[in-house]
């Protein structure tokens, strides 16, 4: 298990096959491991494969135009086709929930985390997700167009599919560690 997550990549460019349904059912199941405090559960993933790529990506386009009514038309065909970058798209959606036990910002970490899991999950059965966000995760059209509610957040647009050129590897995390001993 720590091989697999200290090697893990995001890959440059993904291809088919994406992970077929028992695999993305395993991936799912281990992201609804990830730890949350309150087990209230707050993510959601909706799943765009097939031609509902094309549908989400003319949404994303849709709410750039609106965003910026003087976007290229090279821009706007740009922003369609990033959801062709993969076979597969998953929205993780963040649902913030009332709680005494769990503040907002617990339940976005276990939102992160079950996200990681997600991609942990992929890679270990040999596949690549590209975890990406944007302007597109922020957008009242965007939102509403996947049928989600205002104050829900998008944490997430994975794209998933088969490595077909690898990632760049990582640095070492020099200086991001340290040591307090009170003093």
């Amino acid at each position: 298990m720590l091989d697999l997550i200290i090697n893990r990549l995001t890959p440059a460019r993904l291809a088919e096959p994406a992970p077929s349904a028992s695999q993305l059912e395993q991936a799912l199941l281990a992201a609804q491991a990830a730890p949350d405090h309150g087990r209230l559960k707050p993510w959601r993933f909706l799943i765009i494969e097939g031609e509902a790529r094309a549908r989400f990506g003319a949404l994303m386009a849709d709410a750039l135009k609106q965003r910026d009514p003087t976007a290229t038309p090279e821009l706007l065909e740009k922003e369609a086709q990033k959801p062709q970058r993969a076979p597969l798209t998953i929205i993780v959606v963040a649902e913030i929930q009332d709680s005494p036990k769990a503040p907002e910002v617990e339940q976005l970490l276990a939102v992160g985390a079950a996200t990681q899991n997600l991609i942990l999950a992929l890679h270990a059965q040999g596949f690549g997700a590209q975890w990406k966000s944007g302007a597109a995760s922020f957008d009242a059209t965007v939102k509403a167009g996947l049928g989600l509610k205002a104050s829900d957040h998008i944490v997430g647009i994975v794209y998933v599919g088969t490595p077909a050129e690898p990632g760049k590897p990582r640095p070492a995390p020099a200086g991001k560690v340290s040591r307090w001993t009170g003093v």
